[in-house]
Order: structure tokens, then C-alpha cells, then sequence
């Protein structure tokens, strides 16, 4: 049974930076990928970035976090991570975890390409 379980956010200021974890467990993920996702009060899901575990290519969305995030991967610690920098009050979002199982690239930035899903993690950046 694939677990995930997100980790790292928090309450931070404006310009600050975070790094969210997400351990994975249940399967060896050789087929699969990892993604993130946020989503603001009121608003819909939306992808932020997403990693083949095996290949580790990365795949990053349209965001406005597009260009101050990274995305990577601890095979060792089954962990993949997100590192936000220059934060700002708009990143404010419950940000998920999800994994994808034979994967389509092209349909990474889709909710419904991924089957499992973390609980989330609250991030909240002051002005």
C-alpha cells in the first residue's frame, strides 16, 4: 500500500525559503512519478512539479512558483523534496504530495493522472 506522508511547512516570511519532504513507502517506485501539487483556499489544485523517480528528470508546471523551486529526490531516504525560495504571500496553500504509476509525461500536470495522494502540508507566508 503506497504511503505518503509530506513534511517541512510551516509559517515563514515573505522572502523567506522552505524545503518540503515527501517519504514515500509501499513499493519500490521503479515505474513511478512524484509530483507536487498546492492549493490556495477557494481555488482548484494546482501542479507545481513532478520527477520520474527511476529517470529523475524533472518536469515543472506553469506556476508562479516556476522558476524559485526545485525538485529532487533521495532514493536512499525514499524522499522527494521541494525546495521554494523567494516565498511570497500568493504561495500560501496546502501543498500535496502525489504519486503516478506508469507515467505519461505529457499528462504529468493532471490531477487525475495520479493515483496516490499525501495529506498535505500547510505552508503560510506573512507580508
Amino acid at each position: 500500500q503506497v504511503q505518503l506522508v509530506e513534511s517541512g511547512g510551516g509559517l515563514v516570511q515573505a522572502g523567506g525559503s522552505l524545503r518540503l519532504s515527501c517519504a514515500a513507502s509501499g513499493d519500490t517506485f521503479t515505474h513511478y512519478a512524484l509530483g507536487w501539487f498546492r492549493q490556495a483556499p477557494g481555488k482548484e489544485r494546482e501542479y507545481v512539479a513532478a520527477m520520474g523517480w527511476s529517470s529523475g528528470v524533472t518536469y515543472y508546471g506553469n506556476s508562479s512558483l516556476t522558476g524559485r523551486v526545485t525538485i529532487s529526490r533521495d532514493k536512499a531516504r525514499m524522499t522527494v523534496y521541494l525546495q521554494m525560495a523567494s516565498l511570497k504571500p500568493s504561495d500560501t496553500a496546502v501543498y500535496y504530495c502525489a504519486a503516478s504509476a506508469f507515467y505519461f509525461d505529457y499528462r504529468l500536470h493532471q490531477v487525475d493522472q495520479y493515483e496516490h495522494w499525501g495529506r498535505g502540508t500547510q505552508v503560510t507566508v506573512s507580508s
